[in-house]
């Protein structure tokens, strides 16, 4: 297979949009094995699975829970609460996976309990790894020993939880769970934590490898907005003006702010995280002492935001740093919002100009929403909300893979890619590999030039709008298999 050009890392597809793509790599007629090969080493397709497993009342749900981060999985301090398989996504370390709570496992049992234990050997035996849970407490019981020898049929990678070690002297009970030969127990207490990090690191160890977690997956809580620009364009007034107080300090020496400042605000009816950050100066490396771990603090903030706002001073020319942390947002992945300040001071001619400045020097971006604001007199503030919310959602969008494709029939038949060196290359299909920012994969028959990818992104942006946001076309290109009969 030959990769003709780089492309960003990509989130999972879901496993409706991966049936979808693997039915059109058939039509097309390429090798189903080699298509999935290359979807998984690029961290596409179905995410690995991780079962849990073992006899009632030994605290799976609880752990489960504690592996997910939130109360899902139904807890009782009674065996037999949970009955199905049930699957959760989690992640650890950037590293995505699914984890399906079972039911207690019981040799020689009748009716639901039968049942129950069915289930969980399904579980088993489509899962890529196994946690197996044992009562440290209470040691191996021989229905503990039965789930080894099931375990050991199955032939998957194990991993051996000791739970309910609620300190350093439960450990010598853990120690002694080596007897049943699955390695290293791992001392856990599920209920409180402990022990849940080094056994999660074993976990992925034992699964194949997963698609990285990508920055955008939603934490919860507010969205979070970082404000960036200059420094002395204004961040800190614009803060204290949503805020509605004197939040952070302003002054007119330029650099004040070397924290970020992290502030709850209510504004359009809506709590958000504003983010107020130190002003990137050029050339970082250059710089000391304080102003330097100031910029390193900045790109941190811009790291955990999902929106940018960068803020630029209207009274001033477009500086060469205005447009180098525009790209800094941009290849950061972040929705994007532009605020002119200090629109309040512009006369006519200074207004004219700097159309013409934005014309020539932020053309790659008229994607991004604009605002002219006045963080000292408020003006227009009312529409930064609408503007952050823009971006957002175009940040978040998704295009079925069905719609998709049908874009790129009507647009390769009525936009065929030029011919070179006597051959056309084109677009066979293509999917949304993930979002937060949008991105695409679109596998072709040749290589596809630069200005053509751009052209596509150009009608991806007409046709679906993905307003305020960047987004990635990757292209794979692939030697096509004769068709299978």
């Amino acid at each position: 297979m030959d990769i003709e050009n780089e492309y960003g890392e990509v989130g999972a597809l879901d496993d409706a949009d991966y049936a979808e793509f693997m039915e059109l790599a058939a039509e097309e007629g390429f090798d189903l094995d080699e298509v999935a090969g290359d979807l998984a080493a690029a961290g596409h397709g179905p995410l690995p699975v991780l079962a849990v497993v073992g006899r009632p009342n030994v605290g799976k749900s609880t752990l489960v829970n504690r592996i997910i981060g939130r109360r899902e999985a139904v807890v009782e301090d009674r065996p037999g609460v949970t009955r199905d398989r049930v699957t959760y996504e989690a992640d650890w370390n950037g590293r995505r996976f699914k984890v399906v709570d079972t039911g207690g496992w019981e040799q020689d049992v009748l009716g639901i309990d039968a049942s129950v234990a069915a289930q969980a050997e399904f579980a088993i035996e489509a899962a890529d790894a196994v946690v197996f849970v044992v009562d440290a407490k209470v040691g191996s019981t021989d229905t503990d020993e039965a789930v080894v020898k099931l375990l050991r049929r199955a032939g998957k990678p194990v991993v051996l939880c000791a739970n309910k070690v609620d300190g350093p002297s439960g450990e010598a009970d853990a120690a002694m769970l080596w007897n049943l030969g699955l390695g290293e127990p791992y001392p856990v207490s599920s209920l409180h934590g402990r022990g849940t990090g080094d056994l999660l690191d074993a976990v992925l160890e034992a699964l194949p490898e997963a698609p990285m977690q990508s920055f955008g997956n939603s934490v919860g809580g507010p969205r979070r907005v970082a404000l960036i620009g200059r420094p002395n364009v204004g961040k800190s007034s614009l803060l204290n003006k949503v805020a509605g107080e004197e939040r952070v300090v302003v002054n007119e020496m330029a650099g004040t702010t070397r924290d970020p400042v992290d502030e709850l605000i209510e504004l359009g009816g809506k709590t958000w995280k504003f983010v107020d950050t130190a002003g990137i100066r050029r050339r970082v490396h250059l710089q000391e002492g304080a102003d330097y771990y100031a910029s390193l603090r900045t790109a941190a903030a811009l790291e955990k935001a999902e929106v940018a706002v960068v803020l630029i001073d209207a009274g001033e020319s477009l500086a060469e740093q205005d447009t180098r942390i525009i790209s800094l947002a941009v290849e950061a992945g972040r929705a994007l919002v532009i605020a002119y300040n200090k629109w309040d001071v512009l006369d006519e001619e200074r207004r004219y100009y700097l159309e013409r400045e934005i014309e020539k020097d932020l053309v790659q971006i008229q994607w991004a929403p604009r605002v002219n604001v006045s963080a000292r007199t408020g003006r227009h503030m009312e529409k930064l909300v609408p503007a952050i919310e823009t971006a957002l959602a175009g940040w978040e969008t998704r295009v079925p893979t069905g719609r998709l494709n049908a874009f790129l029939g009507e647009l390769v038949a009525a936009h065929p890619h030029p011919i070179r060196g006597g051959k056309q290359p084109r677009i066979l299909f293509g999917t949304q590999a993930g979002t937060k920012p949008p991105r695409f994969v679109l596998f072709a028959s040749g290589f596809l030039e630069a200005g053509y990818r751009r052209f596509i992104e150009r009608r991806l942006r007409e046709e679906f709008g993905f307003e305020g946001t960047p987004i990635q076309v990757s292209v794979r290109v692939r030697e096509k298999r004769g068709r299978k009969k």
